[in-house]
């Protein structure tokens, strides 16, 4: 897609309905289905390693779309990995949701949506990036009271260097899950 595409009301309503339809789905299933849903990945877990793996990184990746923390899947996933693995894997979905919040920022125009909600702390927030992009965003990142998925929308929304962002992001949020997932491993081995 092109800018002047993204720009264009049609496709900016069309991918925010196809967001809402998304989130709307993920809740229906939180709420409604979970016992299905558990048995779902229950089986998937048993049936192969790699089924396991690859339905994890499509949660862990896709959950972006649904402003779900990344802490959820990893728990649920924690028992039935082993650490190293486990980290191995939640990387990529750092790398692939926080690309996803970036690049969806300037596609559905969420930044228009958080300045208009929260004005003052996206202009501070802004400023601060301006100023101090590497620190604002591994700190944001690695403390997880903070959404993450609102600093990856204002990265995306002040066009930040995508590499400098994918890189604060994954050494933020990948150390904080890499303590989760060890620390949660030597909880569960007691």
């Amino acid at each position: 897609m092109t800018a002047l595409q993204l720009h264009n009301p049609r496709i900016r309503y069309s991918l925010f309905a196809l967001w809402l339809l998304i989130v709307a789905g993920a809740l229906y299933l939180y709420f409604f289905q979970r016992e299905a849903v558990q048995a779902e990945m229950r089986n998937a877990l048993s049936a192969s390693f790699w089924v396991a793996v690859v339905a994890y990184l499509l949660i862990g990746s896709l959950r972006a779309f649904t402003l779900v923390p990344a802490t959820f899947p990893l728990l649920v996933a924690m028992p039935f990995f082993d650490p190293w693995v486990l980290l191995a894997m939640t990387v990529p979905c750092i790398a692939i949701s926080s690309s996803f919040c970036y690049f969806f920022a300037e596609a559905i125009h969420m930044d228009e949506v958080f300045e208009r909600k929260y004005p003052k702390q996206i202009r501070k927030l802004k400023d601060l990036l301006q100023t101090y992009q590497l620190p604002i965003i591994i700190g944001w990142s690695f403390f997880l009271l903070l959404p993450t998925d609102l600093v990856c929308y204002v990265c995306g929304s002040l066009k930040i260097n995508y590499k400098k962002f994918l890189f604060g992001v994954v050494v933020g949020e990948g150390t904080v899950y890499a303590i989760y997932i060890f620390l949660g491993d030597w909880v569960l081995r007691r």
